[in-house]
């Protein structure tokens, strides 16, 4: 009889299943979509199969390139690599491709949606506060996509709501740019020198920010510069209960504090890894912020 009472006190007591964890590679991969009236300008060839007939080939292994091959490319992806003077198989459109260079798309690991200003920038550095970083929508997605860009994460928002309707257009064929793993708010602390950020208030303020941007749609989520150590370690186990990782553009938490609370990744190499910086304290960034004197 105890056994068969428990579930029913949990359902009482408003107990709940942890969420089902994200399935990244349908998140952020989705099957391609059909060209929408905005994204056709940008279509020179619609057929699922082309060739790249006598064109060079850069893999990105830092092989040597592959001069005068054969490129088949089959829904998007990469399906075979042959002699300049193979035939193509049937059904690909043949493009002559002489003298022009291919390389798979480039996957941006650290790309905004916007652009940082500085009011009344002075020669020497200066500027008058607040910084502040207007978002960029139409131009982002764009610019990356024409840069070679064709997935990109964008490691801190400002606008994440934003973020979130232009990767679902992008994903549903209306615009054009990259496919995004779109990061989170900012996981900022008490301070900030960004007026656009919100401010955690503590530990389970962080857990509450992962949770809603989550069920909202973000596939990631980056702490900053004033973060806590509590707040980092709530922010971290929301995100791996829901098979979400965290990154950090860290200062106020060291580096050997981040790792040893299950952080995924870092950014910004050493430079902002406080760990030796005079003066450090707990929780606190130093005036120095990882690049001391």
């Amino acid at each position: 009889m105890i056994r068969r009472l428990i579930p029913t006190a949990l359902l009482l007591l408003g107990a709940t299943a942890p969420p089902a964890k994200v399935d990244m590679a349908a998140a952020v991969l989705p099957p391609p979509a059909t060209p929408g009236k905005a994204v056709v300008p940008f279509v020179k060839y619609g057929e699922a199969k082309v060739a790249l007939a006598h064109v060079r080939i850069v893999d990105g292994t830092g092989a040597p390139a592959l001069d005068d091959r054969l490129l088949l490319i089959d829904g998007g992806k990469i399906a075979g690599i042959g002699a300049g003077g193979d035939t193509a198989p049937a059904g690909y459109r043949v493009i002559d491709a002489t003298g022009e260079t291919v390389l798979p798309g480039i996957v941006g690991m650290h790309d905004h949606m916007y652009y940082a200003a500085r009011p009344n920038l002075t020669s020497d550095g200066k500027s008058e506060p607040p910084i502040m970083v207007p978002e960029m929508a139409f131009s982002s997605p764009r610019m990356y996509l024409a840069a070679g860009v064709t997935t990109m994460r964008t490691t801190g928002a400002v606008e994440p709501a934003t973020d979130v309707n232009i990767k679902r257009a992008i994903d549903r064929g209306d615009l054009p740019g990259p496919h995004m793993d779109v990061t989170g708010p900012y996981l900022e602390g008490a301070s900030s020198p960004f007026i656009q950020m919100q401010r955690l208030k503590d530990a389970d303020d962080a857990r509450r920010v992962v949770a809603f941007w989550a069920d909202h749609g973000v596939t990631s989520f980056k702490a900053y510069m004033n973060i806590t150590r509590d707040e980092l370690k709530a922010a971290i186990d929301e995100a791996h209960r829901r098979g979400l990782k965290l990154t950090g553009h860290l200062c106020s938490v060291t580096y050997p504090e981040a790792a040893a609370l299950g952080i995924d990744d870092l950014e910004h190499g050493f430079f902002v890894n406080t760990q030796l910086d005079p003066g450090k304290t707990p929780d606190k960034c130093p005036d120095s912020g990882g690049d001391p004197p």
